[in-house]
């Protein structure tokens, strides 16, 4: 295995488990032991549907991969991992969706039935407080094993070392439940091992570790990091002949080292050496000029009190380098301009002086023409500059690429055409001006993820497609892209076409594939030119959880097949031109979370069962229709409800007193929500905004139990009273906007106890007495209190010794009321914008 394994081996993952084995039909006893195994185990998001006698050749069931010629069940892929499952459609951390799509439950015994499994990979799993099985240790066939990040605890069983054919082996966990070796002579049989990842197990008793690993003559990637190990002998000789990956980061020794292990600069091959987090003393040492090969080294966070030492400099393979917070001083010396290879430096939180060499911002072909042996390139998020010639022919293969934000444009980079086995590619924010060639989808056949987003990609991108889009996870939104839209395959699991031009109906792209369920779980269509009424063809695109379809051109009502999205968690239809009443085929599901209807032309009253129905939704957003009627008592059965915009229609009636039972808004600092357009602000945003509406009655006492409430605009309705006295309880409170009503009274001395507010507006009411002395009051605007009588900073009026008081208008009632302007467009429609960036139109992103 060589160094290539780093960047390609979540993604060979993905790609085998994919592959259809069409010439293999499965051996009857080896699907009756699948059959068994999955008996055992808990499938809680039914990934295993075709693990039954319907299906029966096992070949094509999930995560089976089966031998061409004998058709014996060669692999099992069956992860649960970030990357190849839930964070595939999502950004965020979303631990209770994760959980639910893990396997749990008990590994059967039968598994060592299977003789001919050579690849057995059941990482990020649930199988918490469970032992890791030693029956595994008589499946001598298997070469692969991952058990990584699967709760196992206690000992590992030293059957394990009864797999003399393994060369790839992970038992790396995470840190409650810390796996336990008394001793490592278990491994000494494993002559072909090549990796071996042990992340925080405790090797406290395994007192001669450091000689049994080095006896190992194929090892050559090793992971050790947070791992705790016990004290040991510097070795006089040191045999590892052949390691290439060393990570020791946050390593405990027991008893404890205060100097960096010298045997590491022995290790001459060396090409990735991680030690972050040890927190060693003393210089860097002068030892590290022995790892001539070294391409990435991580020393973040150590305790060095020293300057950037000169043979540092003379790495000249190192691509990676990290000295972040490691307690460097001195001058940067010119001689880093000497790491031409360099392609990220991190020296912050340093005593660093001087300037980076300007030299690093540009790549040349002779950079790169002697990394034949290169498989990735992990380099976003730089202002790299990349200057090759029209014909440059890489002399590499790549099976991962990332260069998002360097300098690659304005034509498409014709070299990527050579590149036929990337299984990653982003390009996002490269400066591209041009079409996307005919020639890409067909080198990027095999590709799993495409970004091309933010550039200025233009054409119809439906001349450049022989055949549908297969590409897993597709993103070339916010380009010029224009047409119809483009077919797609069963196999994409996320498509991003926002921001682009695309125009005409959706109809073809919706109801050309009816042969075969899409797997399609995130389509985002926004900000578009599309028009007509919303296809009723949704009936085979059963896997979507979120659908974006913001700012478009759509009319009419939704369609009733968009009931059949029973995984279905978030919609985004703001912004078109949708009419009719409030879409009932929104009451099938009950799995939604975000809702947004805003910006239409709906009209009716909000039905009552948005709020029996519809318990998970933590945004509800319909504000800018013509809806009218009370708002419905059950909205307070909402309890994880944090967002509720409902303004700008004809709604009557009082504001609900019951509002105090949305408990997600009495709580601060809540957790973050599930995957959907609004996750990152989940959990950080709350708010009700009920402004412009014909809302009458006080505002209810009960409402300042919201202790959590960021937001709140009841502006614009005829609401009458005094302002709650209780309003200093509601401590979180970044917005208020009470304008424009007909309130009265004084306004409550506790409002000055809302540290965190930045904005207020009690203008246009019929308050009267002295504004409320406090910290953030008399940093407002005079016109955010003016259409009262009230007196005192910010207004120029003093108040009278008498208690008398004195209307202060400023200019024109009918004048602009800027605040308003700024709290509701900032705070309502910017808002909304910062959460769902893709939504700006057109006009604004040119």
């Amino acid at each position: 295995m060589n160094s290539s394994i780093i960047y390609i081996l979540v993604f060979v993952q993905l790609w085998l488990f994919r592959l259809p084995c069409r010439e293999s039909v499965c051996i009857p006893s080896e699907r009756e032991t699948l059959l068994k195994f999955k008996n055992n185990l808990n499938d809680p998001s039914n990934r295993l549907w075709s693990w039954n006698h319907n299906h029966t050749n096992c070949c094509h069931w999930y995560g089976v991969l089966c031998h061409n010629v004998t058709s014996h069940l060669l692999q099992l892929h069956l992860n649960s991992s970030p990357s190849t499952a839930f964070y595939r459609y999502y950004d965020g951390y979303d631990w209770e969706g994760y959980r639910g799509f893990q396997f749990g439950g008990e590994i059967s015994p039968c598994l060592a039935d299977l003789k001919h499994l050579n690849y057995l990979d059941l990482s990020a799993n649930d199988f918490e407080g469970m032992a890791i099985p030693s029956f595994l240790g008589t499946m001598t066939s298997l070469t692969h094993l991952d058990l990584s990040y699967t709760g196992f605890i206690w000992k590992i069983p030293f059957q394990i070392g009864n797999l003399s054919n393994l060369v790839y082996l992970d038992l790396g966990s995470d840190f409650l439940e810390p796996l336990f070796a008394e001793n490592l002579e278990w491994v000494s049989s494993m002559w072909k091992l090549e990796y071996l990842h042990l992340r925080n197990a405790n090797l406290s008793k395994a007192f001669h570790w450091l000689h049994t690993l080095q006896s190992l003559p194929s090892l050559t990637h090793l992971y050790l990091s947070y791992c705790t190990l016990p004290h040991y002998n510097e070795p006089s000789l040191l045999n590892f002949s052949s390691l290439q990956t060393l990570h020791l980061s946050a390593t405990i020794y027991s008893p404890a080292i205060s100097f960096v292990p010298k045997w590491i600069f022995k290790l001459k091959k060396l090409v990735s050496l991680q030690f972050r987090g040890n927190e060693f003393p003393g210089p860097i040492l002068g030892g590290i000029r022995n790892l001539a090969l070294l391409q990435n080294l991580d020393l973040f966070k150590n305790s060095f009190s020293s300057s950037i030492p000169d043979c540092l400099y003379g790495l000249h393979h190192l691509k990676f380098l990290n000295l972040m917070a490691s307690n460097l001083h001195g001058t940067i010396s010119d001689a880093l301009g000497n790491l031409t290879s360099l392609v990220r430096l991190d020296l912050s939180y340093n005593q660093l002086q001087g300037t980076i060499p300007t030299s690093l911002g540009v790549v040349n072909e002779d950079d790169l023409a002697n990394l034949t042996s290169l498989r990735g390139i992990d380099a976003s998020g730089n202002n790299f500059t990349l200057k090759v010639g029209p014909n440059w022919l890489p002399n590499f293969q790549l099976s991962y690429l990332d260069v998002r934000s360097w300098k690659l444009g304005p034509s498409f980079p014709s070299w990527i055409l050579s590149q036929n086995k990337l299984l990653y590619l982003d390009m996002s924010n490269t400066g591209i001006i041009d079409s996307i060639p005919t020639q890409m989808w067909e080198a990027l056949s095999q590709d799993l993820y495409l970004n091309l987003s933010h550039n200025h990609i233009h054409g119809e991108i439906g001349t450049t497609l022989k055949n549908p889009i297969s590409i897993d996870n597709t993103d070339l939104s916010s380009n010029h892209l224009c047409g119809k839209l483009p077919y797609l395959s069963s196999d994409v699991c996320r498509l991003d076409l926002s921001s682009n031009s695309f125009s005409e109906s959706m109809h073809d792209f919706l109801c050309n594939n009816q042969d075969k369920p899409m797997r399609l779980e995130f389509l985002n269509l926004a900000s578009n030119n599309l028009s007509g009424e919303i296809p009723d063809c949704w009936m085979n695109w059963t896997f979507l959880v979120d659908v974006n379809l913001q700012s478009n051109h759509f009319v009419g009502n939704l369609p009733q097949s968009m009931g059949s999205l029973a995984e279905l968690q978030a919609l985004q239809i703001s912004n078109n031109t949708l009419s009719g009443i409030y879409p009932t085929s929104l009451k099938k599901n009950n799995q939604w979370i975000s809702l947004d209807l805003g910006e239409n032309y709906l009209s009716g009253t909000i039905p009552s069962w948005v709020g029996e129905k519809l318990l998970n939704v933590k945004i509800l957003r319909l504000r800018s229709n013509s809806f009218a009627g009370h708002i419905p008592n059950e909205i307070c059965q909402m309890s994880l409800l944090q967002v509720l915009d409902l303004a700008q229609n004809n709604l009557s009636g009082n504001i609900l007193s019951c509002f105090s039972n949305l408990s997600a808004m009495t709580l601060k600092n809540q957790s973050t929500g599930r995957g959907d357009e609004y996750k990152n602000f989940l959990g950080l945003v709350t708010n009700i905004d009920l402004s412009s509406n014909r809302l009458l009655g006080e505002i209810p006492r009960e409402i300042t139990d919201l202790s959590g409430l960021n937001f709140l605009n009841l502006s614009h309705n005829q609401l009458i009273g005094p302002i709650p006295e209780g309003i200093g309880n509601m401590g979180s409170l970044q917005c208020i906007d009470f304008s424009r009503n007909q309130l009265s009274g004084e306004i409550p001395p506790t409002i000055s106890h809302l540290s965190f507010l930045s904005m207020l507006d009690l203008s246009y009411n019929h308050l009267k007495g002295k504004i409320p002395t406090g910290t953030q009051l008399q940093t407002f605007e005079a016109f955010n209190f003016i259409g009262n009588n009230l007196c005192g900073p910010p207004l120029p009026i003093n108040c009278s010794s008498n208690g008398k008081t004195h209307s202060y208008e400023g200019s024109d009632e009918h004048e602009v009321n800027w605040f308003f302007v700024g709290a509701t467009i900032g705070f309502v429609v910017g808002f909304w914008m910062v959460i769902a960036p893709l939504l700006i139109c057109r006009s604004w992103r040119l």
